[in-house]
């Protein structure tokens, strides 16, 4: 019974390390929902979350460590 609860408690800690996604797959999905919208000049940027950026942040990623942002234009 112990070494099935010690895995569950173990699965519940590492579950937020498998949901960080990639940041250049999750770049190339919000490249293609925004494409779908007809919109046709952007920037998508990747950056440092504590880094400054002008536009709008539309996805996190590399476990919170980056972000993605978005300029029209």
């Amino acid at each position: 019974m112990k070494p099935i609860l010690f895995a569950a408690v173990l699965t519940l800690f590492a579950a937020p390390v498998w949901a960080a996604k990639d940041c250049a797959e999750l770049k190339s999905e919000i490249d293609a929902k925004i494409q779908s919208h007809g919109v046709a000049k952007y920037t998508l940027e990747i950056v440092d979350t504590a880094a400054e950026a002008e536009g709008k942040v539309v996805g996190s990623c590399a476990g919170g460590q980056k972000k993605i942002v978005y300029r029209r234009g």
